[in-house]
C-alpha cells in the first residue's frame, strides 16, 4: 500500500470523524441551559439496527393429543400460565452484579547472543591491509542482547443491583423468548440508562413473572448516563478526534 492511499484514508477517517464531532456539536448547542429529555417508547423492532436472533434449533416435533383428556402433551401447568410467554407479554430481569477481579501479571525476558566464525585467515584475508591497520582475526563476529520486562495489575470492584422490566420481542422456534428492556432515570440534568437484552427459556422464569440475570442468555446489559456530568467527564471532541487519527 502506497504512502499516498495511507494518507488519503487518513483524510477521510479524519472528516467523518469532524463531521460526526459537528453534528455530535451542533446537538449539545441545542440542549445547552436545558434538562436532557428522555426517549420515546417505541417498538425496539422497528430501529434501523434492529436484526431478528437466529439460534440453532432442534428438529420440531410433531403435537399428540390424548383423546377424553384436558391435558395436553407439552404444556407447563394444567391452568393458564401467567408468566410471560408470547411476543408483547412483560418480564421482571433482576439484576444483581457484584463482580471482583484481581490479577498480577509479571513477564521477563533476556536473551543473549554471540556468534564468532572462528576464522582468522580466510583466503589469506590477514594479508590485505588497509590505510590504517590489517584486518581483524575473525572475520565474522557478532554480539546481541536483549531484555523485556513487563508487569501488569487489575484490582477491579464492580456492584450494580437493580430490577428492570423487560418485552418480549421474538418468540424462537423452540419455545424461548428473545427479551428487551430499557431503563432510564432523570435526576437533575443527568439521565441514567440502563439497558438489558438476551435469551429467557420460559422455565427459568419463576412464578412471580420475574427471572435472574444468570439465566439470560447472550444476556447484553448496559449502564451508563448521559447528560452534564456525563459530558464533564468526556475529553475535548478535538483530542478524541487526534486520539484516533494519530499512529503515537
Amino acid at each position: 500500500m502506497s504512502r499516498r492511499v495511507v494518507l488519503l484514508r487518513c483524510a477521510l477517517l479524519s472528516s467523518v470523524a469532524v463531521v460526526n464531532c459537528s453534528c455530535s456539536s451542533i446537538d449539545r448547542l441545542k440542549n445547552v441551559g436545558e434538562q436532557p429529555s428522555l426517549s420515546t417508547v417505541d417498538n425496539p423492532t422497528t430501529k434501523p439496527g434492529y436484526k431478528p436472533v437466529q439460534m440453532p434449533m432442534p428438529t420440531p416435533q410433531p403435537a399428540t393429543f390424548n383423546p377424553n383428556s384436558l391435558w395436553r402433551n407439552g404444556s407447563r401447568a394444567f391452568f393458564k400460565d401467567q408468566r410471560a410467554h408470547q411476543v408483547g407479554d412483560i418480564l421482571t430481569v433482576k439484576v444483581n452484579i457484584n463482580d471482583t477481579a484481581q490479577f498480577a501479571n509479571e513477564t521477563q525476558r533476556t536473551r543473549t547472543t554471540t556468534e564468532d566464525s572462528a576464522i582468522s585467515n580466510f583466503i589469506g584475508a590477514n594479508s590485505i591491509t588497509s590505510s590504517r591497520a590489517p584486518l581483524p582475526g575473525a572475520l565474522l563476529t557478532t554480539n546481541g542482547q536483549s531484555s523485556t520486562d513487563g508487569k501488569g495489575t487489575i484490582n477491579r470492584t464492580e456492584e450494580l443491583q437493580t430490577n428492570v422490566a423487560a418485552v418480549v420481542t421474538q418468540m424462537l422456534p423452540n419455545g424461548n423468548l428473545v427479551i428487551e428492556g430499557k431503563q432510564e432515570i432523570k435526576v437533575n440534568f443527568e439521565v441514567r440508562e440502563l439497558i438489558v437484552a438476551g435469551i429467557v427459556r420460559p422455565e427459568d422464569i419463576d412464578s412471580d413473572n420475574t427471572i435472574d440475570l444468570p439465566k439470560i442468555a447472550e444476556a447484553r446489559v448496559a449502564y451508563g448516563g448521559r447528560g452534564q456530568i456525563t459530558d464533564f467527564q468526556q475529553p475535548p471532541l478535538g483530542q478524541q478526534v487526534m486520539d484516533v487519527i494519530l499512529p503515537f
